[in-house]
């Protein structure tokens, strides 16, 4: 008899460079870290077919049909778009008891929302096949990205792109993923850190990207390509892109040099360069900070944190308004008090 029974784990991420760029068909660079959220599926009887999801760092519970997951609030949001859009795909989901549980802090800019929507779409894409007997195969990532980008977008309200997610499913180790927004394309590029290290610093500051100022930005740039006839920003040319009304023109300059941004970084790991990479972590600070107006004092103390400490690049991550952010340290030179090593992990499996 089939265990009927499932454990998925999905990592977080840090995005090394490369802010902003997804929803504009621009360029990446991010990595799996080795924190991020662990489902625990068993399938349970009854009729009609009811999902029990607890989320057991919060103490809290939820309970509602397979097949009618109306919407919610907070973290049962994600639970039930990623139900809905399962059964929307076709795939037959049992009932089933779910315990979430993780090591990343929510709104910290660490990627939570994307490792919790992953791990449940794998542990319930192989509760529905344990159930059958079947073993799961190989599954298509991108897909899965695809997906649990719809919960994000649909469900949860948060207009982001596809990077969470890809970073998310396609994680490996020691390196980081140079992702092209606009064919999709995944390289795996090297991260050598050798003695070096990157640190996460929490600013302290919670985020929560459908109720921040993300979503403006987003439209921001949609308002852009409009007035410049084009797709998307990364196709602007930088002369008509000058020409825009501010902010428009500031929002185009970030993911224009953004984008040339991550490619320098490519460049530079290659060359093992990382007072390089340093420079163009700060470099996309000062454009987050300036030309996207994402950050924030929190933000700008965590930053001077790690500077003050001996960083020779640091930025924020993530969608920006709170959240965490990264610091890059020489050998032998000491991050500050609460701050988080994190190194390039293995993207979301099975347990």
């Amino acid at each position: 008899m089939p265990a009927e029974r499932c454990v998925a784990f999905a990592p977080g991420r840090v995005n090394l460079i490369g802010e902003h760029t997804d929803y504009n068909q621009g360029l990446a660079l991010p990595f799996a870290i080795r924190e991020g959220v662990t489902v625990r599926a068993q399938a349970i009887s009854g009729s009609p077919a009811r999902i029990r999801a607890q989320a057991q760092d919060l103490g809290e519970s939820d309970e509602f049909p397979v097949d009618h997951p109306f919407r919610v609030e907070g973290w049962r949001a994600f639970v039930r778009g990623v139900v809905a859009e399962l059964g929307r795909a076709g795939i037959a989901l049992p009932g089933a008891r779910l315990a979430i549980s993780g090591q990343l802090p929510r709104g910290a800019g660490l990627s939570s929302s994307a490792a919790m929507e992953v791990a449940l779409c794998l542990a319930l894409i192989g509760l529905s096949h344990e159930q059958r007997g079947e073993v799961l195969g190989p599954v298509d990532r991108t897909e899965i990205a695809r997906l649990c980008a719809r919960v994000e977008n649909d469900w949860v309200g948060a207009r982001t792109g596809l990077l969470d997610q890809l970073a998310c499913v396609y994680g490996e180790p020691d390196a980081a993923l140079r992702i092209d927004f606009r064919s999709l394309s995944i390289e795996p590029i090297p991260l050598a850190l050798g003695d070096w290290r990157l640190v996460v610093l929490d600013s302290g500051e919670r985020h929560c990207l459908a109720d921040s100022g993300y979503n403006e930005r987003g439209r921001e740039c949609a308002q852009a390509c409009r007035l410049l006839g084009i797709a998307s920003l990364r196709d602007a040319d930088p002369g008509a892109a000058a020409a825009l009304p501010q902010p428009l023109r500031r929002r185009a300059e970030h993911v224009l040099s953004e984008n040339e941004r991550v490619e320098d970084t490519v460049a530079a790991l290659g060359h093992g360069d990382m007072p390089a990479v340093g420079a163009l972590l700060n470099a996309s600070h000062a454009s987050l900070r300036d030309c996207y107006e994402v950050s924030t004092p929190a933000v700008e103390a965590a930053v001077l944190r790690l500077r003050d400490a001996g960083a020779v690049g640091a930025r924020l991550i993530g969608g920006g308004f709170g959240g965490s952010v990264l610091g890059l340290f020489a050998p032998e030179v000491k991050p500050p008090a609460g701050a988080l090593e994190v190194r390039p992990s293995a993207g979301a499996h099975l347990i």
